[in-house]
């Protein structure tokens, strides 16, 4: 049965269901503290997400061992700039890298803390993998990435974020809508001495969507989540998980086309 827009809202519930269950289990054993180190350290919180997007493989007949989703399953990948990477779901097929998947979240309450290591994450794994390719590692088709992100929707990271003006102007895609107004000088929301940029949720859509438009990864689906309203939203619409599995299919189309996987009858 293929992939629908249920399976994509239950795994993303699944996704908090696990979460909490680690983090109780981490503070019972006084291993972490509470919040979200508990949370992030347990492992495993993806694999609801994991399982979802094996299952677009498996449907198209990809061997069952062709899609490793576990860390048993030998998940890394060699890079140019460094001799290896460790993905979330790696596709492959022959010497073709069919799809690699790495999938990301950001939690509250300091949203701060985390936000430009998962921005650098991102971007180094591309253009590792990238690089990687024109010195012939990956000799097959080209290799296809994926990009899934969940930050948890909190006020934390709806409202705008203080800036410092630095040596060169901010440029106004990062501005929140008054001080963009005012050309970049600080407006009169609370603390008037800086600049108040977008949100984070609105800063890592805009990320997300040059991650695509630049080719660093093939499809991005961004969205905001919490553990009370585990809803996925959506506020991106070129990020949405419609144009994200839309995407997965056309891969798996184009590679069925080339006859990858090879069927009985070929």
């Amino acid at each position: 049965m293929a992939v629908d827009r249920q399976d994509f809202e239950r795994a993303v519930a699944a996704y908090w269901g696990v979460k909490n269950t680690q983090n109780e289990k981490s503070t019972l054993k006084g291993a972490v503290g509470a919040g979200t180190a508990g949370k992030v350290r347990g492992g495993q919180h993806f694999d609801p997400i994991a399982e979802l997007l094996r299952q677009f493989f498996l449907d198209a007949k990809f061997p069952v061992g062709s899609i490793r989703v576990k860390v048993s399953d030998r998940l890394e990948l060699p890079g140019f700039y460094r001799a290896s990477k460790r993905w979330d779901v790696v596709v492959t097929y022959e010497e073709t890298l069919v799809a690699a998947f790495e999938l990301k979240a950001l939690g509250g309450p300091s949203f701060g803390n985390n936000f430009n290591n998962r921005v650098e994450e991102a971007l180094g794994s591309a253009v590792d993998v990238r690089r990687a390719r024109l010195a012939e590692l990956y000799p097959g088709e080209r290799p296809w990435l994926g990009y899934f992100f969940i930050m948890e929707d909190a006020p934390g990271s709806r409202y705008p974020v203080a800036l410092d003006q630095g040596a060169f102007p901010i440029p106004d895609v990062w501005l929140a809508d008054c001080c963009s107004a005012t050309g970049g000088k600080p407006c009169g929301l609370p603390n008037r001495k800086k600049l108040h940029g977008k949100s984070y949720q609105e800063r890592f859509g805009i990320f997300c969507e040059r991650l695509v438009e630049e080719q660093l990864y093939d499809a991005a689906c961004f969205v905001t989540s919490s553990a009370e309203d585990p809803t996925p939203k959506e506020l991106f619409p070129k990020l949405d998980w419609q144009h994200f599995s839309a995407a997965i299919a056309g891969r798996i189309a184009y590679l069925q086309g080339l006859g990858i996987p090879k069927t009985e009858a070929s």
